[in-house]
Protein backbone atom coordinates (compact mmCIF):
# COMPACT_ATOMS: atom_id res chain seq x y z
CA UNK A 1 0.00 0.00 0.00
CA UNK A 2 2.70 2.41 0.92
CA UNK A 3 4.88 1.35 -2.06
CA UNK A 4 1.75 2.54 -4.13
CA UNK A 5 1.32 5.55 -2.49
CA UNK A 6 4.80 6.84 -3.43
CA UNK A 7 3.94 5.73 -7.25
CA UNK A 8 1.13 8.03 -7.18
CA UNK A 9 3.55 11.00 -5.74
CA UNK A 10 6.02 9.78 -7.73
CA UNK A 11 3.44 9.90 -11.11
CA UNK A 12 1.73 13.39 -9.79
CA UNK A 13 5.36 15.11 -9.50
CA UNK A 14 6.76 13.11 -12.95
CA UNK A 15 3.43 14.91 -14.63
CA UNK A 16 3.66 18.37 -13.36
CA UNK A 17 7.42 18.27 -14.34
CA UNK A 18 6.19 17.21 -18.12
CA UNK A 19 3.86 20.06 -18.22
CA UNK A 20 6.71 22.57 -17.12
CA UNK A 21 9.07 21.09 -19.81
CA UNK A 22 6.66 21.21 -22.71
CA UNK A 23 5.77 24.65 -21.54
CA UNK A 24 9.43 25.45 -21.62
CA UNK A 25 10.41 23.81 -24.96
CA UNK A 26 7.41 23.24 -26.85
CA UNK A 27 5.69 26.96 -28.66
CA UNK A 28 2.15 27.69 -27.63
CA UNK A 29 -0.58 25.72 -29.78
CA UNK A 30 -3.85 27.55 -30.63
CA UNK A 31 -5.77 24.44 -29.34
CA UNK A 32 -6.53 24.90 -25.91
CA UNK A 33 -9.00 21.86 -24.73
CA UNK A 34 -8.89 23.60 -21.18
CA UNK A 35 -8.02 27.28 -19.54
CA UNK A 36 -7.55 28.92 -16.10
CA UNK A 37 -5.88 31.68 -15.34
CA UNK A 38 -2.49 31.39 -16.81
CA UNK A 39 -2.62 27.46 -17.04
CA UNK A 40 -3.81 26.23 -20.41
CA UNK A 41 -3.99 22.81 -21.58
CA UNK A 42 -3.55 22.26 -25.67
CA UNK A 43 -2.12 18.65 -26.99
CA UNK A 44 1.66 19.22 -25.87
CA UNK A 45 0.57 19.71 -22.46
CA UNK A 46 -1.40 16.87 -22.51
CA UNK A 47 1.18 14.98 -23.82
CA UNK A 48 4.06 16.35 -21.97
CA UNK A 49 1.96 15.49 -18.38
CA UNK A 50 0.92 11.96 -19.89
CA UNK A 51 4.42 11.08 -20.64
CA UNK A 52 5.61 13.02 -17.30
CA UNK A 53 3.29 10.92 -15.23
CA UNK A 54 4.84 7.37 -16.88
CA UNK A 55 7.73 7.94 -16.37
CA UNK A 56 7.11 9.13 -12.74
CA UNK A 57 5.36 5.82 -12.35
CA UNK A 58 8.12 3.22 -13.66
CA UNK A 59 11.24 5.01 -13.82
CA UNK A 60 11.13 6.97 -10.94
CA UNK A 61 10.95 4.57 -7.93
CA UNK A 62 13.52 2.79 -9.27
CA UNK A 63 15.60 5.47 -9.49
CA UNK A 64 15.05 6.45 -5.92
CA UNK A 65 15.82 3.06 -4.64
CA UNK A 66 19.07 3.16 -6.51
CA UNK A 67 19.62 6.06 -4.88
CA UNK A 68 18.81 4.92 -1.12
CA UNK A 69 20.85 1.91 -1.89
CA UNK A 70 23.50 4.06 -2.87
CA UNK A 71 22.90 6.39 0.23
CA UNK A 72 22.99 4.00 3.01
CA UNK A 73 26.47 2.05 1.43
CA UNK A 74 27.69 5.55 1.95
CA UNK A 75 26.72 6.34 5.05
CA UNK A 76 28.47 2.83 5.82
CA UNK A 77 31.61 3.88 4.33
CA UNK A 78 31.28 7.01 6.35
CA UNK A 79 30.83 4.80 9.83
CA UNK A 80 34.05 2.80 8.73
CA UNK A 81 36.27 5.60 8.11
CA UNK A 82 38.56 6.78 11.23
CA UNK A 83 37.82 9.88 13.26
CA UNK A 84 41.23 10.99 12.46
CA UNK A 85 40.37 11.20 8.32
CA UNK A 86 37.46 12.90 9.36
CA UNK A 87 38.79 15.72 11.37
CA UNK A 88 41.63 15.41 9.04
CA UNK A 89 38.91 15.91 5.95
CA UNK A 90 37.24 18.62 7.19
CA UNK A 91 40.28 20.76 8.16
CA UNK A 92 41.38 20.82 4.59
CA UNK A 93 38.03 21.50 2.95
CA UNK A 94 38.00 24.26 5.01
CA UNK A 95 41.60 25.66 4.37
CA UNK A 96 41.29 25.02 0.67
CA UNK A 97 38.01 27.30 0.30
CA UNK A 98 39.89 29.45 2.35
CA UNK A 99 42.87 29.34 -0.25
CA UNK A 100 40.04 29.58 -3.42
CA UNK A 101 38.73 32.54 -2.37
CA UNK A 102 42.02 34.27 -1.86
CA UNK A 103 42.60 33.35 -5.21
CA UNK A 104 39.46 34.19 -6.47
CA UNK A 105 39.92 37.95 -4.75
CA UNK A 106 43.59 38.11 -6.02
CA UNK A 107 43.09 37.31 -9.66
CA UNK A 108 39.97 39.11 -11.50
CA UNK A 109 38.40 35.82 -12.68
CA UNK A 110 34.72 37.13 -12.63
CA UNK A 111 36.16 39.99 -15.42
CA UNK A 112 36.42 37.12 -17.90
CA UNK A 113 33.82 37.00 -20.60
CA UNK A 114 30.95 34.70 -20.25
CA UNK A 115 33.24 32.10 -18.13
CA UNK A 116 33.87 34.16 -15.23
CA UNK A 117 31.50 32.52 -13.03
CA UNK A 118 32.12 29.06 -13.97
CA UNK A 119 35.75 29.45 -13.61
CA UNK A 120 35.33 30.88 -10.18
CA UNK A 121 33.13 27.69 -9.24
CA UNK A 122 35.84 25.20 -10.48
CA UNK A 123 38.79 27.35 -8.52
CA UNK A 124 36.42 26.57 -5.47
CA UNK A 125 35.97 23.10 -6.05
CA UNK A 126 39.66 22.35 -7.25
CA UNK A 127 41.05 24.24 -4.34
CA UNK A 128 38.63 22.36 -1.50
CA UNK A 129 39.07 19.19 -2.83
CA UNK A 130 43.06 19.65 -3.09
CA UNK A 131 42.84 21.07 0.80
CA UNK A 132 40.83 17.85 1.75
CA UNK A 133 43.22 15.11 -0.44
CA UNK A 134 46.12 16.43 1.52
CA UNK A 135 44.82 16.65 4.51
CA UNK A 136 43.71 13.41 5.08
CA UNK A 137 47.39 12.07 3.51
CA UNK A 138 49.21 13.90 6.27
CA UNK A 139 46.47 13.65 8.86
CA UNK A 140 49.05 11.93 11.24
CA UNK A 141 51.83 14.89 10.40
CA UNK A 142 48.79 17.37 11.45
CA UNK A 143 47.74 15.58 14.39
CA UNK A 144 51.49 15.11 15.71
CA UNK A 145 51.88 18.86 15.22
CA UNK A 146 48.51 19.52 17.24
CA UNK A 147 49.78 17.10 19.89
CA UNK A 148 52.96 19.79 20.36
CA UNK A 149 51.31 22.75 21.60
CA UNK A 150 50.77 22.11 24.97
CA UNK A 151 47.31 23.09 26.69
CA UNK A 152 46.22 26.41 28.23
CA UNK A 153 48.81 27.15 31.73
CA UNK A 154 50.23 24.02 30.74
CA UNK A 155 53.74 23.43 30.02
CA UNK A 156 54.83 20.27 28.18
CA UNK A 157 56.37 18.36 25.42
CA UNK A 158 54.65 15.87 22.98
CA UNK A 159 55.70 12.96 25.28
CA UNK A 160 53.36 14.79 28.43
CA UNK A 161 50.41 14.64 25.64
CA UNK A 162 50.67 11.47 24.42
CA UNK A 163 48.99 8.51 26.76
CA UNK A 164 51.32 5.76 27.03
CA UNK A 165 48.63 3.67 29.20
CA UNK A 166 46.59 2.31 25.83
CA UNK A 167 48.53 -1.10 25.43
CA UNK A 168 47.12 -2.37 22.61
CA UNK A 169 46.88 -6.80 21.83
CA UNK A 170 47.87 -8.18 18.73
CA UNK A 171 46.99 -11.46 17.50
CA UNK A 172 49.95 -13.53 18.88
CA UNK A 173 49.96 -11.90 22.20
CA UNK A 174 46.09 -12.88 22.47
CA UNK A 175 46.45 -16.48 21.53
CA UNK A 176 50.08 -16.75 23.65
CA UNK A 177 47.79 -16.46 26.24
CA UNK A 178 50.00 -15.34 29.49
CA UNK A 179 48.51 -12.23 29.13
CA UNK A 180 46.00 -13.50 31.26
CA UNK A 181 48.45 -14.21 34.04
CA UNK A 182 50.08 -10.89 33.49
CA UNK A 183 47.07 -8.55 33.78
CA UNK A 184 46.19 -10.83 36.89
CA UNK A 185 49.38 -10.24 39.20
CA UNK A 186 48.36 -6.42 38.59
CA UNK A 187 51.95 -5.95 36.54
CA UNK A 188 49.90 -4.29 33.58
CA UNK A 189 48.31 -0.80 34.09
CA UNK A 190 46.31 1.33 31.76
CA UNK A 191 43.80 0.12 29.24
CA UNK A 192 44.11 -2.52 26.90
CA UNK A 193 43.29 -1.74 23.34
CA UNK A 194 41.74 -4.40 21.18
CA UNK A 195 41.34 -3.64 17.68
CA UNK A 196 38.45 -4.67 15.37
CA UNK A 197 40.75 -5.91 12.83
CA UNK A 198 42.38 -8.18 15.63
CA UNK A 199 39.21 -9.68 16.87
CA UNK A 200 38.47 -10.45 13.01
CA UNK A 201 41.70 -11.98 12.25
CA UNK A 202 41.14 -14.24 15.65
CA UNK A 203 37.33 -14.80 13.88
CA UNK A 204 39.11 -16.22 10.71
CA UNK A 205 41.47 -18.24 12.57
CA UNK A 206 39.06 -19.66 14.79
CA UNK A 207 36.85 -20.29 11.78
CA UNK A 208 39.78 -22.24 10.10
CA UNK A 209 39.52 -25.97 8.09
CA UNK A 210 42.79 -26.14 9.71
CA UNK A 211 42.39 -28.24 13.56
CA UNK A 212 45.13 -26.76 15.04
CA UNK A 213 44.62 -22.87 13.79
CA UNK A 214 41.00 -23.73 15.06
CA UNK A 215 41.81 -24.20 18.43
CA UNK A 216 44.63 -21.45 18.35
CA UNK A 217 41.34 -18.87 17.42
CA UNK A 218 39.52 -20.13 19.70
CA UNK A 219 41.64 -20.20 22.50
CA UNK A 220 43.05 -16.66 21.74
CA UNK A 221 39.03 -15.75 21.91
CA UNK A 222 38.64 -17.65 25.01
CA UNK A 223 41.39 -15.64 26.44
CA UNK A 224 40.03 -12.31 25.67
CA UNK A 225 36.48 -13.34 27.45
CA UNK A 226 38.33 -14.27 30.82
CA UNK A 227 40.43 -11.00 30.80
CA UNK A 228 37.07 -8.82 29.98
CA UNK A 229 35.06 -10.79 32.57
CA UNK A 230 36.98 -12.25 35.14
CA UNK A 231 39.76 -10.05 35.59
CA UNK A 232 39.95 -6.31 36.51
CA UNK A 233 41.45 -5.01 33.42
CA UNK A 234 39.53 -1.74 31.24
CA UNK A 235 39.58 -3.12 27.92
CA UNK A 236 38.49 -0.88 24.74
CA UNK A 237 37.21 -2.62 21.77
CA UNK A 238 38.34 -0.26 18.84
CA UNK A 239 36.17 -0.51 15.66
CA UNK A 240 38.80 1.58 13.21
CA UNK A 241 40.20 0.29 10.94
CA UNK A 242 42.25 1.48 7.92
CA UNK A 243 41.16 -0.34 4.29
CA UNK A 244 44.60 1.72 2.72
CA UNK A 245 46.61 -0.63 4.59
CA UNK A 246 46.09 -4.69 4.31
CA UNK A 247 48.84 -5.84 6.48
CA UNK A 248 47.52 -6.17 10.21
CA UNK A 249 50.79 -5.59 11.34
CA UNK A 250 51.18 -2.13 9.82
CA UNK A 251 47.63 -1.30 10.75
CA UNK A 252 48.71 -1.91 14.51
CA UNK A 253 51.48 0.12 14.15
CA UNK A 254 49.41 3.11 12.37
CA UNK A 255 46.90 2.61 15.07
CA UNK A 256 49.69 3.22 17.96
CA UNK A 257 51.01 6.25 16.41
CA UNK A 258 47.30 7.65 16.16
CA UNK A 259 46.26 6.93 19.55
CA UNK A 260 50.06 7.27 21.24
CA UNK A 261 49.94 3.87 22.52
CA UNK A 262 51.92 0.66 23.07
CA UNK A 263 51.69 -2.67 21.28
CA UNK A 264 52.06 -5.84 23.51
CA UNK A 265 53.09 -8.66 21.38
CA UNK A 266 55.28 -11.71 21.62
CA UNK A 267 56.19 -11.42 17.61
CA UNK A 268 59.68 -10.65 16.70
CA UNK A 269 58.92 -9.32 13.18
CA UNK A 270 56.61 -6.76 14.39
CA UNK A 271 58.39 -6.03 17.45
CA UNK A 272 61.31 -5.11 14.89
CA UNK A 273 59.21 -2.82 12.21
CA UNK A 274 57.32 -0.73 15.35
CA UNK A 275 61.17 -0.17 16.62
CA UNK A 276 62.20 1.47 13.10
CA UNK A 277 58.78 3.82 12.81
CA UNK A 278 58.79 4.63 16.79
CA UNK A 279 56.47 3.14 18.11
CA UNK A 280 56.78 1.81 21.65
CA UNK A 281 56.67 -2.54 22.27
CA UNK A 282 56.35 -4.56 25.03
CA UNK A 283 57.20 -7.72 24.77
CA UNK A 284 55.70 -10.78 26.47
CA UNK A 285 58.99 -12.92 25.65
CA UNK A 286 61.74 -10.31 26.96
CA UNK A 287 59.28 -10.18 30.42
CA UNK A 288 59.71 -13.77 30.57
CA UNK A 289 63.55 -14.26 30.16
CA UNK A 290 63.93 -10.59 32.23
CA UNK A 291 61.76 -12.17 35.29
CA UNK A 292 63.57 -15.67 35.38
CA UNK A 293 66.07 -16.52 37.87
CA UNK A 294 69.75 -15.37 37.92
CA UNK A 295 71.69 -18.04 37.60
CA UNK A 296 75.38 -17.36 37.52
CA UNK A 297 78.74 -19.76 36.70
CA UNK A 298 79.88 -21.63 39.94
CA UNK A 299 76.42 -21.89 41.18
CA UNK A 300 75.18 -24.98 42.48
CA UNK A 301 71.40 -26.67 41.68
CA UNK A 302 69.87 -30.12 41.86
CA UNK A 303 68.29 -30.95 38.63
CA UNK A 304 66.79 -33.81 36.68
CA UNK A 305 68.34 -35.09 33.78
CA UNK A 306 65.97 -36.25 31.37
CA UNK A 307 66.96 -36.48 28.37
CA UNK A 308 69.27 -36.73 25.73
CA UNK A 309 71.61 -33.99 24.27
CA UNK A 310 72.49 -33.60 21.23
CA UNK A 311 76.54 -33.48 21.69
CA UNK A 312 77.90 -36.79 22.95
CA UNK A 313 77.41 -37.44 26.24
CA UNK A 314 75.45 -34.82 27.18
CA UNK A 315 72.47 -34.79 28.80
CA UNK A 316 68.99 -32.04 29.16
CA UNK A 317 67.39 -30.80 32.02
CA UNK A 318 64.86 -27.94 32.93
CA UNK A 319 63.73 -25.53 35.09
CA UNK A 320 60.63 -25.06 36.60
CA UNK A 321 60.57 -21.58 34.19
CA UNK A 322 61.36 -24.47 31.31
CA UNK A 323 65.12 -22.93 31.19
CA UNK A 324 66.78 -26.21 29.10
CA UNK A 325 70.40 -26.84 31.02
CA UNK A 326 72.63 -28.97 29.35
CA UNK A 327 74.66 -31.02 31.29
CA UNK A 328 78.17 -32.52 30.09
CA UNK A 329 78.29 -36.30 30.38
CA UNK A 330 74.65 -36.17 31.95
CA UNK A 331 74.10 -38.86 29.34
CA UNK A 332 74.70 -41.10 32.49
CA UNK A 333 72.21 -39.60 34.76
CA UNK A 334 68.68 -39.36 32.82
CA UNK A 335 66.31 -39.89 34.86
CA UNK A 336 68.16 -39.50 37.84
CA UNK A 337 68.49 -36.28 40.09
CA UNK A 338 72.02 -35.07 40.19
CA UNK A 339 73.82 -32.14 41.67
CA UNK A 340 75.21 -30.15 38.73
CA UNK A 341 77.91 -26.83 38.69
CA UNK A 342 77.08 -23.58 36.29
CA UNK A 343 80.00 -23.39 33.97
CA UNK A 344 78.93 -20.72 31.38
CA UNK A 345 75.36 -19.20 30.29
CA UNK A 346 74.19 -18.51 26.73
CA UNK A 347 71.62 -15.59 26.41
CA UNK A 348 69.87 -15.76 23.06
CA UNK A 349 66.43 -14.70 21.22
CA UNK A 350 64.74 -17.76 22.37
CA UNK A 351 65.58 -17.62 25.92
CA UNK A 352 68.35 -18.96 27.97
CA UNK A 353 70.78 -21.97 28.08
CA UNK A 354 72.35 -22.90 30.98
CA UNK A 355 75.75 -25.40 30.42
CA UNK A 356 76.61 -26.98 33.89
CA UNK A 357 78.40 -30.35 34.80
CA UNK A 358 77.98 -32.72 37.12
CA UNK A 359 79.60 -31.46 40.19
CA UNK A 360 81.59 -34.66 41.58
CA UNK A 361 83.89 -35.82 38.77
CA UNK A 362 83.29 -38.80 41.26
CA UNK A 363 80.03 -39.47 40.75
CA UNK A 364 80.59 -39.80 37.00
CA UNK A 365 83.80 -42.40 37.63
CA UNK A 366 81.62 -44.53 40.13
CA UNK A 367 78.86 -44.56 36.78
CA UNK A 368 81.29 -45.70 34.50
Amino acid sequence: MVKWIFRIIFAILGGFAGYNLVEVVVPQTEVVFWSRGDIELGNPQLIGIFLGATVGLTVFPMAAQYALKKFLSFEKRLERIPSQEILAGSFGLIFGLIIGILIIYAFPIEAIPAFGVYIRILVNLAAAYLGMRLAVRKREEIISTFRRIPAPGKKGTIDSEVDPSHKILDTSVIIDGRIADICRSGFLEGTLVIPEFILEELRHIADSPDLLKRNRGRRGLDILNRIQKDLDVKVEILPQDYEDITEVDSKLVRLAKNIGGKILTNDFNLNKVAELQGVPVLNINELANAVKPVVLPGEEMYVKVIKEGKEHGQGVAYLDDGTMIVVDEGRRFIGDEVEVLVTSILQTAAGRMIFAKPKSENMVEGTI
